[in-house]
């Protein structure tokens, strides 16, 4: 078992936070964000993962053959979707917030400070 792939959704985790700590702009925020949640499909992708598997269609495999964990990879897909949801409601109040505010800057709104 390799460690390649953990380290990579951590690398991609920790680029994915320092972009939303240091961005001054929602739409990259957002970017950020996205790049932050894709750590999750490696992660889950490495976590399903088996040497030697093949894919988990069982029609013409040997029942005593190693496939990949068909679990993980339903998982992966649904956190892609929801990843997708998200990030494009996001982006849709993003704009909202530029009609309203005019600026897309979170320090100048200041009218959202509670």
């Amino acid at each position: 078992m390799s460690v390649l792939p953990y380290l990579v959704a951590c690398w991609v985790f920790l680029v994915g936070v320092y972009g939303l700590v240091t961005s001054r702009d929602l739409i990259h925020a957002v970017g950020c964000l996205a790049v932050t949640q894709s750590s999750t499909y490696v992660l889950l992708l490495a976590v399903g993962y088996r040497d030697g598997g093949t894919a988990p269609v069982f029609s013409d495999v040997p029942r005593n053959a190693r496939t990949v964990d068909p679990v993980v990879q339903a998982l992966t897909l649904t956190d892609v979707v929801v990843g997708a949801t998200v990030t494009a409601l996001l982006l849709a109040l993003v704009v909202q917030l530029r009609k309203r505010h005019g600026t897309v800057d979170p320090d100048e709104l200041s009218e959202l400070k509670g």
